[in-house]
């Protein structure tokens, strides 16, 4: 079966490059052409323009998780600022948390300057309360990002509604540190931007295994002093990986653009970003040509961490995540007008923390691990990496999250059993404070385990 290609692939060219010609070398090989491996063969050629960047890549640049996402670029990262203090310390995780934050203006940035039309709007993120339990997260969220000096203001219910019009609206918490993108623009840019520089860009070239000085593809070996790996999501499929991330995927759909008279009442004026404080994560945005793009969790974990084109697409879970969207926008009619669904996986690392490191011992580096939050961490990722590679000691290499080492998910089938149980347990989670109004137990104990 092919993949299903995401509304954002569907409205570009996606003409393949040429794949490796054979065995080359050069200074820096990067593997993966999604936004990790462009941004950093990006900074990299803009820190040192004389350097030989090639990136190979399996299909086509953004054909992963960057051209399907839910195109928030945001500065989530995937464990909370109070988990990282609880690590690291209260400065280290108060300089993650400006960090990122800083990320969204610099993709921003460099999108403008690089003519990348990627339709940038940085409109915020509201995120609904729609519950009593809902409510209650929400005010401890106020707190808990106030104590961080994160800028996360509460929203009253007409507040709320002014921004986002959904339905059962309690109140919200509204975050400006977020841009809605066409994250496929992102991607396809940044591979034509790094082109510019001097970066060569192969596609249709599969990555078999990375050693140190080496990326062997089934078109040839790639010899460097530096490796990168940036295959988040299916980095199992690399000899050696099994365990080191889990392909989790994450499900979407697109409407038909919707008329004015539907925006006058859903609102999302400045394309804010939307969700709302269930367990069971949902995102959407309103896209530059008005419609609604909007996805969600609840795909189960395939043993032995299988990533396949059937996965893609999931009845049950694309059917429940349009009765979302339909319980938050009735005027969407009992059947939305959906055009497209799609889906595909994220890398899940064990505890749930990204991580961006260089040994440069072996001259292999990585970054990923990002949980679904990756189109602004990508970039501070790269940034770091172009750092880490060129030996130029600052601010970013002194993050807490660099040189961080996950622990190996469990063999199988513990992960199987583990990964799904948590996921039941979630789904589980949500109908039961919907029906009781108390939080559900068995949730917050896991969420604990995933160490928030």
């Amino acid at each position: 079966m092919e993949p299903a290609l995401s509304f954002w692939l569907s409205t570009l060219d996606l003409t393949p490059r040429a794949p490796l010609p054979g065995d080359t070398s050069v200074d820096v090989a990067v593997v993966g052409a999604g936004y990790t491996g462009l941004w950093t063969a990006y900074y990299l050629s803009v820190a040192d323009p004389s350097l030989r960047i090639a990136v190979v890549e399996a299909r086509f640049a953004g054909f992963g998780a960057s051209g399907r996402n839910g195109g928030w670029c945001s500065s989530l990262f995937p464990v909370s600022p109070a988990a990282l203090a609880r690590r690291h310390g209260r400065d280290a995780a108060l300089a993650l948390t400006r960090a990122m934050e800083s990320t969204v203006d610099e993709v921003g940035r460099v999108a403008a300057a690089e003519g990348i039309d990627c339709h940038f709007a940085k409109g915020g993120t509201v995120v609904l309360a729609r519950t009593p339990v809902q409510e209650a997260r929400a005010h401890e969220e106020v707190a808990s990002a106030a104590s961080f000096g994160v800028d996360a203001s509460w929203l009253s219910a007409a507040e709320a509604r002014a921004r986002c019009g959904a339905t059962s609206v309690r109140g919200g918490v509204y975050t400006p540190s977020c841009a809605a993108i066409h994250p496929a623009r992102l991607a396809r840019g940044l591979a034509e931007a790094v082109e510019r520089r001097g970066v060569t860009v192969y596609e249709q070239t599969r990555a078999l295994s990375l050693r140190a000085g080496a990326v062997v593809t089934d078109r040839g070996t790639v010899r460097a002093p530096v490796i990168v790996r940036a295959t988040e999501g299916y980095t199992p499929g690399l000899f050696g990986q099994r365990r080191t991330l889990v392909p989790l995927y994450s499900l979407m759909v697109a409407t038909e653009p919707l008329p004015a008279s539907f925006w006058a009442t859903a609102g999302l004026a400045r394309r804010e970003t939307f969700a709302d404080f269930r367990r069971m994560i949902i995102y959407g945005q309103r896209t530059a040509d008005d419609r609604l793009a909007f996805g969600g969790r609840g795909a189960p974990y395939h043993f032995g961490s299988r990533v396949e084109p059937s996965f893609e697409r999931d009845g049950r879970v694309h059917a429940a995540i349009e009765r979302t969207l339909v319980d938050l926008f009735p005027a969407l009619g009992p059947k939305p007008p959906v055009t497209h669904r799609w889906g595909g996986p994220l890398g899940v690392p064990r505890d749930w923390t990204a991580s961006v490191g260089f040994d440069r011992r072996a001259g292999l580096a990585w970054a990923g691990g990002y949980v679904g939050d990756g189109v602004g961490t990508s970039n501070l990722a790269g940034r770091t990496l172009a750092d880490l590679v060129t030996g130029t000691a600052g601010e970013l290499t002194r993050l807490p999250w660099v040189g961080h080492r996950s622990r190996r998910w469990e063999p199988e089938p513990l992960r199987w059993l583990g990964i799904n149980a948590g996921l039941r347990v979630m789904s589980v989670a949500d109908t039961r404070e919907d029906r009781t109004g108390r939080p559900f137990r068995p949730a917050a104990l896991f969420t604990r385990f995933l160490g928030e």
